[in-house]
């Protein structure tokens, strides 16, 4: 680890006193600092300290560590430095305490960052070798735009032990608060066990929950899962299990919305996937924070990486005005590496950053914002939680994202979820957000970019995700009176229809079909990316003129390449008649095989429907937004679970 020191500016020189130093200042408990699991790798022990990878501090429990003789930890990590700039801009507090006990001999230095990432030394204080436990009172007013606080360990000829160390406030908040967790699950019964569990072993967190409310929406009963009765018991009768069929996500958290509003008293309400991983401190930061708000706010974690847990997946997203689709935040960037890059290398990490919505799969909710703008649209899946935090904030609610609290999932690298089934929920739904929240009278560019998509999807031979989003654009055509009753039909009659084109049906290997046909030289002349404007163009060009000549017969039954998926591209794809794609997720393949009048009658409708949505997006975005209320309210959400239970 390289020192912090030499490269702080100090901003106080002199140690404080000891009565500066004296404990009974810290409250209220915001933040712990804690330590890996045993066993975690060096990528994921990056998380929580920035120590020399060749001796490690040790821990005996999640709550100490102790460093050798002369060495030294920095706790600026994800996990342990606290994002000030977020404290500063939407809560009430206007100073933090760090509270620790050390016992050994050797320092610890109190830092901050500013927003372009620079480090300040703040304050320090020694130990000669007795346990003294220390409180920092830290001022958050340098944090307007950004900023983190850390401490770093230096000890001297002797062990060094830190042990309780945690941000405090030095207030209680003004108002009491109750803590409800609602997690949508479906057929993943062992995953949401383990989230239980997760939740009962930790005695801070357990005791902050009033109830957990599972909406089990699969085939496969959370109830029946071998551990279910000892998860059901930890929780000491906090547990609602509620039994439905799929509605989806949205149907699935706003069931659990629905029953902490009516069957408790709950003031805040955190929405839980089912297939996380959980850093249960995260859940008490989250609640802090919102404790501490300024007004309701909608406080969501951050999502770190399953497939590679040192990864943030992204620190915040907003939804772009003029396409009306999610990016990332500006000045933020997806995938960042903590074993790469600490929090100190990282300037980007110390600007705060302003998100429209946070992920539901771990997202903090109020009552106040449930009361206010209602619960999810009926949408099954995608955008459900995007436009309700795009929503809330057009109310006059604030959307944060906090850092340092997130749960471990799986990332979007590992599938393609805007082709196959999902490919009609992400078009209907999105043009239905855009409808109800674009500022825009024909919603910007938002239909040139699906006109685009389309042409896209028929380079690439996929006919089966352009037929779903044509379906998509139907159901949207239709209006919002439809949204309520397609809620339980729309997926299966999706996946009915996904395998009607080849593209839709995965093959398990490539060795089930025949060897490519193409030979080498020219399938790696034609793999090869345009490298400028100019062999683009040709690239187009011969697209175009090969989609106008009827395939080679030979080609439906002879794959000419073996494309992987991340060279599935429009300049291959677009100039050959068939191929196998391989799957995002590596588990198999697709067949692709152009069709002359499919491609042709698909680009005619596609054209078609684009103008009729040209045409009808002003009134469509009239109705959507008279029927919003009645779309989102607990009233239409209770018949739409009583419809469920009696069979629609």
């Amino acid at each position: 680890m390289a020192s912090t020191a030499s490269h702080a500016s100090p901003e106080r020189v002199s140690d404080p006193s000891a009565a500066d130093l004296a404990a009974g200042k810290g409250v209220t408990l915001l933040q712990r600092v804690i330590l890996p699991r045993s066993g975690d790798p060096l990528k994921v022990r990056s998380l929580y300290v920035d120590e020399d990878r060749t001796v490690r501090a040790r821990s005996s429990s999640r709550g100490d560590a102790t460093l050798a003789p002369g060495r030294e930890v920095s706790f600026a990590t994800y996990f342990n430095a606290f994002p000030a700039s977020y404290w500063r801009r939407w809560t009430t507090l206007d100073r933090v305490v760090l509270g620790l006990t050390l016992s050994g001999r050797g320092r610890v230095d109190v830092y901050r960052s500013k927003a372009d990432g620079s480090v300040i030394h703040v304050t320090g204080a020694t130990t000669a070798g007795e346990e003294r436990r220390l409180e920092f009172e830290l001022d958050l007013t340098p944090f307007e735009d950004g900023g983190w606080y850390w401490f770093d360990l230096t000890a001297d000829d002797a062990e060094l032990t830190v042990r309780d160390a945690g941000w405090w406030s030095p207030q209680a908040p003004e108002q009491e608060a109750r803590l409800s967790i609602g997690i949508c699950t479906f057929n993943r019964p062992d995953d949401c066990v383990a989230a239980l569990q997760a939740l009962a072993d930790d005695d801070v967190v357990r005791e902050l929950i009033t109830t957990v409310v599972v909406a089990d929406q699969g085939s496969r009963r959370v109830r029946a899962a071998a551990a279910f009765a000892a998860a059901e018991a930890a929780l000491g009768g906090r547990l609602r299990l509620v039994e439905q069929g799929n509605l989806g996500g949205s149907g699935g958290f706003s069931r659990t919305m629905y029953e902490s509003l009516t069957a408790t008293d709950a003031t805040h309400h955190l929405l839980l996937d089912d297939d996380v991983q959980i850093e249960p401190d995260c859940i008490a930061r989250l609640f802090a924070f919102a404790r501490f708000a300024k007004e309701p706010a909608i406080v969501g974690g951050q999502m770190l990486t399953l497939q590679d847990r040192s990864v943030l997946h992204t620190m915040g997203e907003v939804v772009a005005p003029d396409t009306f689709f999610w990016r990332p935040a500006p000045n933020t960037e997806y995938t960042h590496d903590f074993a790469e890059e600490s929090l100190r290398e990282s300037p980007d990490l110390h600007r705060r950053i302003d998100v429209d919505y946070t992920g539901w799969w771990m997202c903090l909710v109020p009552r106040a914002v449930m009361e206010s703008v209602g619960l999810a649209l009926p949408l099954f899946i995608k955008w459900d939680d995007a436009e309700y935090g795009v929503r809330a904030r057009e109310a006059g609610h604030s959307v944060v994202t906090l850092p340092g609290a997130a749960v471990w999932h799986l990332s979007w690298s590992d599938k393609d979820d805007e082709a196959g089934w999902q490919a009609y929920f992400h078009t209907r739904n999105r043009l239905v957000a855009a409808a109800l929240h674009s500022s825009f009278e024909r919603g910007g560019r938002l239909l040139l970019d699906t006109l685009k998509h389309d042409l896209r999807r028929l380079l690439v031979l996929q006919y089966a995700t352009t037929a779903l989003r044509h379906r998509g654009y139907e159901d949207f055509l239709a209006g919002p009176e439809q949204l309520f009753p397609l809620l339980p039909t729309a997926l299966p009659t999706v996946l009915a229809h996904q395998a009607d084109y080849p593209d839709g049906r995965v093959i398990a290997s490539t060795g089930e079909l025949p060897p490519p046909s193409m030979g080498a030289t020219r399938a790696e002349r034609l793999m090869r990316k345009p490298g400028n404007p100019v062999t683009a163009a040709r690239a187009l060009v011969g697209a175009v003129l090969h989609n106008m000549r009827r395939p080679d017969p030979a080609a439906a039954e002879v794959p000419q390449l073996n494309v992987p998926a991340r060279d599935a591209r429009w300049f291959v794809l677009a100039r050959i008649d068939s191929a196998t794609v391989g799957t995002a997720d590596g588990r198999g393949v697709t067949f692709r095989r152009r069709e002359y009048d499919t491609f042709w009658r698909m680009l005619r409708h596609t054209l078609a429907v684009h103008a009729r949505l040209y045409r009808e997006f002003p009134e469509l975005s009239r109705r959507y937004r008279a029927h919003l209320d009645q779309l989102t309210s607990p009233e239409s959400w209770e018949k739409a679970f009583a419809d469920e239970v009696r069979g629609g």
